[in-house]
Formats: structure tokens, C-alpha cells, sequence
């Protein structure tokens, strides 16, 4: 594997802490970690795998009628890419005690943009282990990337990314 970039929004909190974890398990030269609002969508081709991470937020997050949706501004400007050849992956926060019906379906939004544009999307994760009702971020038995909680297992983030890392540069 060439090189990768891990793209993630917002900054700090947990998902921030998250981005970091999972750049930790690649060699320093391979990886470039930046927050969205650092990164100009114009470099994508110069990357092998581009990780997105994001956390599941409400609905009037992801709408085009807020000004500072950064997700849906990176969204609308790589639909008019054609990223064939470009390998996908997606890391998603959610709170299975609080919102259990909802979990990680920022997950399926990142799969459902990133479809539109022919790039490659890998990192399909399993749901064992996890305590949800409902997911948008789930397919076939399967979370399209990995599913972290940061607020209620926090203990477990470090151990998913590790193994989610490894089968992503075996899926590379």
C-alpha cells in the first residue's frame, strides 16, 4: 500500500481521539491525518485509501441548509470527481445507550455519498460484540466501516482500530 489519508470531522472529542488511535496502527510515512477543514479535496487521487471518519450526529447536520456542514460541502465537490481507482473506507461514532435506534448511521451516509462516485469502499465490519436496535450503518449483517463508541466503550477503540486496520491493508 502506497499512501493513505484519514480525513475526519469534528475536531476533538472523540472522534478526533479516535482519528488518532487509528493513525497510530500505520507507519508514520504512510499515513497523513488531517480534519476536513485542512484538507483540500483536490489532493484525493494522490492517495491509494482515503479513511473518513465522522461521528453520527442529527439529521439537520447532514442538510445542505447549514452553512458550516463540512461533510456535505466534501460531498457535494467529490460528485463531480470520478474517483475510480480510489480506495474508501469510513470509521463511525455513535452511542448504543443513548441513541440504540440510530447507531453509527453516519456510517451509511459515508457509504451512501461515497458510492456515487466509483471509488472502491472496503472495511466492512462486523456487529457481534455491539448492544443496538437499529443501524443505518448496517448492511447484511455488517457495519459498512468500523463502529466505535467512545463514550460507552471507550476500553475497546484501541483493540477494534488495531484489527480494523489490519483487514483493511489486507483488503488493499
Amino acid at each position: 500500500m502506497k499512501k493513505t489519508a484519514l480525513i475526519y470531522w469534528g475536531k476533538g472529542g472523540n472522534v478526533e481521539e479516535s482519528a488518532k488511535i487509528i493513525y497510530g496502527q500505520f507507519s508514520p510515512e504512510s499515513i497523513d491525518l488531517f480534519a476536513l477543514d485542512e484538507f483540500d479535496v483536490n489532493n484525493l487521487k494522490k492517495y491509494d485509501l482515503v479513511i473518513l471518519g465522522g461521528s453520527t450526529v442529527g439529521a439537520e447536520n447532514w442538510e445542505d441548509a447549514s452553512n458550516d456542514n463540512k461533510w456535505n460541502e466534501f460531498f457535494r465537490t467529490v460528485q463531480k470527481m470520478d474517483l475510480s481507482g480510489l480506495t474508501v473506507a469510513a470509521f463511525g461514532l455513535g452511542n448504543q445507550v443513548l441513541y440504540p435506534e440510530h447507531f453509527v448511521d453516519g456510517l451509511g451516509i459515508f457509504h451512501e455519498e461515497i458510492a456515487k462516485t466509483k471509488a472502491r469502499i472496503i472495511g466492512a465490519w462486523p456487529t457481534e460484540g455491539y448492544h443496538f436496535t437499529n443501524s443505518d450503518g448496517v448492511h447484511d449483517g455488517k457495519f459498512y466501516g468500523l463502529a466505535l463508541d467512545g463514550d460507552n466503550e471507550p476500553e475497546k477503540t484501541e483493540e477494534r482500530a488495531k484489527k480494523w486496520v489490519a483487514q483493511l491493508k489486507q483488503e488493499m
